[in-house]
């Protein structure tokens, strides 16, 4: 609704657009918090196999968040926004080189062996998804596209860093996420999605929500992939 002091052709609400982003997905986030891949991380029942198939896809799922993300700079309406984006995007391969590396090596494997393991359909789906989104749309279309990546896995590492695991590794992946370096970069993505939408029409705020919502779909999809280790059909 708008109001007789507002921008015409802007959105105002009572509500932050945020707020209404974390309406939309609060089915799929708590399916996501009840799937036996996050349950199995806490109590370290997680098959190893199926924590492996989910690093491999992470590594090639990560290296196309990092193209969005700088795709997001590209587009940023502000220098601050720019340089913030573009130091996820870094952060973001960073992540896959580093973090991604030790767990393989923990695992028995090795980063050369994630880097060879096939793209999965769930992984090639959802990449080829959010960059054709951030590529083609306009800059909250890929900013809501890119940012349940930030904001569920926030929420996820917050929820599970209270109970934590037996299994070092899985405990060491919960400390990364539940970190509050991590959750302050997701408060400050999440502040900008509330800046950027309350500038939009109603028409475009609808169209940020869709995306919003099916790449946190894809955010489920993705864990239970790894949980079935999923492989082409044919």
């Amino acid at each position: 609704m708008e109001t007789s002091g507002s921008i015409p052709g802007t959105y105002q609400s009572s509500r932050s657009f945020s707020a209404e982003l974390w309406e939309a997905i609060t089915p799929i986030y708590t399916a996501i918090l009840d799937h036996p891949f996050i349950t199995g991380l806490t109590d370290g029942t997680l098959p190893h196999d199926a924590f492996r198939h989910f690093i491999e896809q992470d590594s090639h799922y990560l290296r196309d968040y990092a193209r969005a993300l700088a795709l997001c700079a590209a587009k940023s309406p502000t220098e601050d926004d720019v340089r913030a984006f573009a130091h996820d995007a870094v952060s973001a391969i960073a992540a896959e080189q580093e973090m991604h590396a030790e767990f393989m090596f923990q695992l028995g494997g090795s980063a050369e062996e994630a880097e060879k393991a096939p793209v999965g359909p769930t992984t090639r789906a959802y990449t080829s998804y959010l960059l054709a989104t951030v590529y083609g749309g306009s800059f909250l279309d890929g900013l809501a596209a890119v940012l349940p990546c930030y904001w569920i896995y926030a929420r996820v590492g917050t929820a599970l860093l209270a109970e934590s695991s037996p299994d070092a590794l899985y405990a060491r992946w919960i400390a990364t996420y539940g970190d509050q370096a991590f959750q302050s970069v997701v408060r400050r993505v999440v502040e900008l999605a509330d800046r950027t939408g309350a500038e939009a029409t109603p028409a475009q705020r609808a169209a940020a929500l869709g995306h919003f919502v099916t790449t946190a779909r894809y955010e489920w999809m993705f864990w239970e992939a790894a949980w079935r280790r999923e492989s082409w059909p044919v």
